[in-house]
């Protein structure tokens, strides 16, 4: 009895040891190829529980999910204008055929690496060859990247590879480029800013004269209306003046000196030698014209 049930016991370990060496779980993020005496003999890409034949079959797995190329150094590429430029960029990649990538890399991500960054490489240098270093740099920069994703990845089809995306980081000038291209852009800069300086001060000369040309002609119409204005003024005046002392010369004579007087003593200093029968003291003297007092005949002050 005991050797029936250590019987048993040996074969349900050996039945567990053979399952053990039969089945095999592949994880959503994997692809799984079976080799059968090194022969690739079934391609997994379900996740799940799956089984093999012991001893005689193996498993080896594959990342199924995106990978990233990142190149450690920028790379130099030469644009149509023959200058130079340094490229840092990344390519987005992943592996959708494991059994051709095994095949043409050996399933060596080392060697597939060296393979789609020879492959970026080689796309950019006919991209940018095409180009000038403005066009690289910004006009045409997510026209080169979609062109250049769909050129690399055409390639990497022919080693199970798909590329995701091909990102340009940064697209700079070599130092002693820079440089001279800085100088001119200043120059350039300075240029539009002289240009624009004249244009200005051309365009504020032509104003200031046309200004000023208005103000002569304000000015000159001012005048001609106040003179007009003053003329009728002055031609309303003498007309009143008239009408007025028409009516009573005596009285206008009598106006007229006393304006006269009021001119000639506006100051006490003011001195005047006049004769004591002058007309001028005609109505200094009585209503009648005579001597208005025994002083009528001394100067006056």
């Amino acid at each position: 009895m005991r050797e029936r049930l250590s019987l048993l016991v040996g074969i349900g370990l050996f039945v567990v040891a053979v399952l053990s060496m039969s089945l095999f779980t592949v994880d959503q993020r994997q692809h799984a190829l079976v080799f059968q005496l090194g022969e690739v003999k079934e391609q997994i890409s379900e996740p799940g529980l799956h089984m093999k034949i012991p001893l005689i079959q193996n498993v080896r797995y594959f990342d199924s999910r995106i990978l990233t190329l990142d190149t450690t150094e920028p790379e130099r590429f030469i644009t149509s204008e023959k200058k130079n430029v340094l490229v840092d960029l990344f390519v987005k990649w992943r592996i959708v055929d494991p059994k051709l990538y095994y095949i043409s890399v050996g399933g060596d991500e080392a060697r597939a690496r060296t393979r789609l960054e020879q492959t970026v490489n080689a796309g950019l240098r006919e991209e940018f060859g095409k180009r000038t270093v403005h066009d690289v740099v910004s006009g045409e920069r997510n026209k080169i990247m979609d062109e250049m994703r769909v050129k690399a990845d055409q390639d990497s089809r022919k080693i199970g590879v798909q590329i995701v995306d091909v990102r340009l980081k940064r697209v700079d000038l070599p130092a002693e480029v820079s440089e001279s291209v800085y100088r001119r852009m200043e120059a350039e800069r300075k240029r539009v800013a002289n240009e624009l300086r004249s244009e200005g001060g051309a365009e504020a000369e032509k104003i200031k004269a046309d200004a000023d040309k208005q103000r002569e002609v304000i000015l000159a119409e001012a005048y001609r209306t106040a003179q007009m204005v003053k003329g009728e003024g002055d031609a309303k005046a003498s007309a009143i003046y008239a009408q007025a002392f028409g009516q009573s010369p005596e009285f206008y004579a009598f106006y007229r000196s006393l304006e006269a007087y009021r001119s000639s003593f506006k100051s006490k200093s003011d001195v005047i030698v006049v004769e004591p029968n002058s007309e001028f003291f005609k109505y200094l003297k009585s209503s009648g014209g005579r001597s208005g007092g025994s002083d009528s005949g001394k100067s006056g002050k």
